[in-house]
């Protein structure tokens, strides 16, 4: 029995001292703190915009003649050809006036024919015949701007591309310059958007003369299938906002963008020899970045950062830190300014390269 006690005495002792060598060593283990260092690499970062997205060519269509809308051949949202008949207005005023303008223009034929082979037998002088023709002239004049207007009874596209919605139903009466409806050419798309001056300044200034060639993300977040480029700079900038416009032609074959829609232009801007760093590594106060730097004492301190460009998990810093600086890469909760810590060396590359991991 005592044998059995002196046994179970030292079991616990053991396990005791099992738990308190546990604790210590996971206490060891959380107060050892991972730092690494900035590094530098060739990268780029995207550059985002919001834009509004707009035809080539988007037009209203206006009656050009005063009557009632007597055919309508096409449909709302319907894709027309160049030169398709649209709109017919009531001609017969028109063509009544052509008819009238057509008689004249006979009788004063007649009238010049006779009077030049009187003149041609010197029996007219030839200033009878010069005003013959004069009046024969003015007749075709007139029978010209008659089958104008009677034309203008007809309104067809004056390119291909697509109708939007009526504006008159058919019987209306319209008047001169009434709209009718209004037209698109979706082939290619003109998207705007705006630019700071210091953005323009870099790209004006950039070594690479190639046109700036562009991505477009659409308002369902997914990216359309064409890059654009960038072939327009307007003159002035905006005094209220500091920006300028610019404006991306992108192709649009499968005629999946609509004028009017809206969305985000995507720039990919080259960063050589960027600095960088893990954005856990940051925190901010008073809307202003810092990171932990270890002295030679292994003491942190906290030091202001300038953030040049923003990727996804990584900051590319423009000041406040050296190549070889150490800064802490997690717990920056759990120091405070002047504390001496024990930390565990992570090599910059393999910081950065489990990242992702880490954000999953």
């Amino acid at each position: 029995m005592k044998r059995i006690f002196m046994l179970l005495s030292l079991g616990a002792m053991l396990y005791l001292t099992s738990c308190k060598s546990e604790k210590h060593e996971t206490h060891e283990a959380e107060s050892k703190f991972l730092v690494t260092s900035p590094m530098l690499k060739d990268t780029t970062t995207t550059r985002e915009y919001v834009s509004q997205i707009h035809s080539i060519q988007h037009i209203e269509l206006r009656a050009l003649e005063k009557g009632y809308l007597q055919n309508i051949y096409v449909d709302e949202g319907q894709f027309v050809k160049k030169g398709q008949l649209m709109f017919q207005i009531t001609p017969s005023l028109y063509k009544a006036e052509l008819q009238k303008a057509e008689a004249e223009t006979n009788f004063a034929e007649i009238e010049y024919q006779n009077t030049k082979s009187l003149a041609d037998s010197n029996i007219v002088s030839k200033n009878e015949l010069a005003l013959a023709k004069a009046k024969y002239n003015k007749a075709k004049a007139e029978q010209a701007l008659a089958e104008v207007h009677l034309g203008f009874t007809q309104i067809k596209a004056p390119f291909s591309g697509i109708m939007d919605h009526f504006e008159v139903r058919l019987g209306s009466l319209v008047d001169e310059g009434d709209l009718l409806t209004t037209m698109s050419d979706n082939s290619k798309m003109w998207v705007y958007f705006n630019v700071p001056e210091a953005e323009y300044l870099d790209y004006k200034t950039s070594a690479s003369k190639n046109m700036l060639k562009v991505k477009l993300l659409m308002a369902n977040n997914k990216l359309f299938d064409y890059p654009g480029i960038v072939e327009t700079i307007e003159a002035d900038f905006n005094n209220e906002t500091g920006n300028i416009a610019f404006r991306a032609t992108f192709p649009n074959p499968k005629g999946l963008l609509r004028h009017g829609e809206t969305g985000n232009i995507l720039v990919s801007v080259p960063l050589p020899k960027a600095m960088l760093i893990p954005q856990k590594a940051t925190f901010e106060v008073l809307d202003k970045n810092y990171v932990y730097v270890l002295d030679k004492n292994n003491t942190i301190h906290s030091r202001k950062i300038t953030i040049a460009a923003e990727m996804p998990h990584l900051y590319a810093v423009s000041s406040g830190l050296e190549l070889g600086d150490k800064l802490l890469l997690e717990g920056l909760r759990k120091v405070k300014e002047g504390q001496e810590i024990d930390f565990t060396f992570v090599e910059p590359a393999k910081a950065i390269g489990s990242l992702d991991l880490y954000a999953e």
